[in-house]
């Protein structure tokens, strides 16, 4: 079949209906290019695969803050109470040390209006009590130096009058024994004064003469021997006495000791009662404080847990929690433990947040919009109750800033940013399941980066 005639015809009708649109709009006369436009297509794909693909690890995570006092804090009673009165209301933003709310008590043990100003009185009075008892003591201790002076003045003046007595019984051993001698001698005078006047040579006068002279003799030295005998029972008696008088001060001075002693132990006592009433009046005066919470630092209330008047909280029981006004926000993200050894302290990852428009392309960042840059700060190294592991990721300092409109629990979605690869290695990666590339980022030297 002759196609050129065909068409020729068909202009011919074309021509004569007057429908040159047809024409147009099919474009019957015009050379076809679409092999043209495969051919570039084709080759631009071509190109594509050459180009630079950043390796990257998505993960979902939520906004949160790198310090423990930066996140929602729960305020919650040290004591048990009844509300007494709110200061604030969900929603309001209060400063650090402002009034939450104040309980009232609600334990027999503490319902005493005037339990701080009891106690103190029993403080002091117990002081006073210790005070006494120092009195006592140093009294105790005047009376023990006067007991021992005494004691020794005691003892100075019997050792002297044993030395005296000593001494006598020495002169009444010597009179003794020179009684003894004229006893002798006068013996013997009187037995040869007997013998002459029984021989007829002495007078009976001569002998009655030496015969009192003989019993003068016997009475002397019966006398200096009763003397001598008194004179060592005297210093018998000083002895005794001596040990007496030691006896009755050593007596005295252990009773003035033992109740030195007894009075120290009650001072030990004392302070410990002084000590455990201080503690006490502490606590107490503690307790008292702590009718008033107050929010220990800036922030929004929120989650008010009680309503209302006269209700009761339990000890330690939630009353409101507090979102601080000042954070320094992170993301926490979770990977996957084939993709942990991938990550390392300090890479960069990009993040999109929920409410916050992106236009982005994992593999090349620098052609995303709306992304924001962070730097991973912490990696948990025990695995989350999820079976991932926790990473914790804060502001990259170098890049954009964060949005200052962000909340804590955000949701974010973050790509962790790795090794720079031709497009074509990636599906080639991809198709085949390997794993992305590992490596560490190097300074200058060569060296791993820290």
């Amino acid at each position: 079949m002759n196609f050129n005639f065909i068409e020729v015809k068909i202009e011919e009708q074309v021509d004569k209906c007057g429908l040159k649109s047809f024409g147009n709009i099919y474009r019957i006369n015009r050379a076809s290019r679409v092999k043209y436009w495969m051919t570039g297509i084709l080759l631009l794909l071509f190109v594509i695969l050459f180009l630079p693909w950043t390796q990257n690890i998505s993960a979902r995570g939520n906004v949160t803050t790198l310090r423990q006092e930066q996140r929602p804090q729960q305020m919650n009673t040290i004591i048990p109470g009844r509300v007494v009165k709110w200061f604030v209301k969900e929603g309001d933003y209060v400063q650090q040390g402002d009034t939450i709310i104040q309980l009232a008590e609600i334990k027999d043990d503490y319902l005493d209006p005037n339990l701080l100003g009891r106690t103190k009185e029993q403080l002091t009075a117990k002081q006073i009590s210790v005070e006494n008892y120092r009195s006592k003591v140093e009294a105790a201790d005047m009376q023990l130096s006067a007991l021992t002076q005494g004691r020794e003045l005691k003892v100075s003046q019997l050792e002297n009058k044993i030395r005296q007595q000593r001494l006598k019984v020495s002169a009444d051993s010597m009179d003794m024994q020179a009684a003894n001698n004229d006893f002798i001698i006068a013996t013997r005078q009187f037995e040869r004064q007997k013998n002459m006047y029984d021989s007829g040579l002495v007078s009976l006068t001569q002998l009655e003469q030496r015969n009192v002279a003989y019993q003068n003799a016997v009475a002397k030295k019966t006398s200096a021997e009763i003397k001598f005998i008194n004179a060592k029972q005297e210093l018998n008696i000083l002895q005794l006495e001596l040990n007496g008088a030691i006896q009755d001060y050593n007596e005295k001075i252990s009773k003035t000791a033992g109740d030195r002693f007894q009075s120290l132990s009650q001072i030990a006592g004392g302070q410990g009662d002084i000590a455990k009433l201080q503690n006490q009046y502490m606590n107490y005066d503690i307790r008292s404080k702590l009718y008033y919470i107050t929010a220990p630092q800036s922030g929004q209330v929120v989650k008010a847990r009680k309503a209302g008047i006269g209700e009761i909280v339990k000890e330690g029981e939630m009353i409101v929690e507090i979102v601080p006004d000042h954070i320094q926000y992170a993301v926490e993200i979770f990977v996957k433990p084939v993709d942990l050894p991938l990550l390392d302290t300090g890479q960069k990852v990009r993040f999109m947040f929920d409410g916050f428009p992106a236009i982005v392309f994992s593999g090349w960042p620098q052609a995303s919009y709306g992304t924001f840059g962070g730097k991973v700060a912490a990696v948990e190294s025990s695995v989350s109750t999820n079976g991932k592991f926790r990473v914790l990721v804060a502001e990259d300092p170098a890049d954009r800033r964060w949005p200052p409109e962000l909340k804590m629990g955000t949701g974010a979605s973050g790509f962790a940013l790795l090794k720079d690869v031709p497009v074509w290695y990636e599906l080639w990666r991809n198709i085949n399941g390997f794993p992305a590339e590992y490596y560490k980022q190097t300074d200058a030297s060569g060296e791993p980066k820290k």
